[in-house]
């Protein structure tokens, strides 16, 4: 495995571990994950390829590494969150 040691602002730098350890949770391993997903993104851009459906799976899982619910209990969260955003002020008649 290849090893690249780079140099950035050090702005980018802080915003890049910011976003870096919020994806990716703040473990080992954490910076190296992020850093190769921002570089094969890039890649992929420029040399005009599109991101595989695989390739979005793999970043929506990055993201939901740290949540310890099931499936389940997250659309019973969230259908109760849109009900009270939406029909709360909403009555049945009798």
């Amino acid at each position: 495995m290849g090893e690249l040691k780079i140099k950035l602002p050090d702005e980018l730098e802080k915003v890049f571990r910011r976003l870096a350890m919020k994806r990716y949770g703040y473990q080992k391993g954490a910076m190296s994950a992020a850093a190769k997903d921002a570089i094969d993104g890039w890649t992929k851009s420029e040399e005009g390829g599109k991101l595989t459906k695989e390739d979005l799976w793999d970043e929506l899982e990055g993201v939901m590494k740290h949540v310890k619910k099931s499936s389940v209990q997250l659309q019973h969260e969230a259908w109760s969150y849109m009900g009270d955003k939406y029909y709360k002020g909403f009555k049945r008649k009798k």
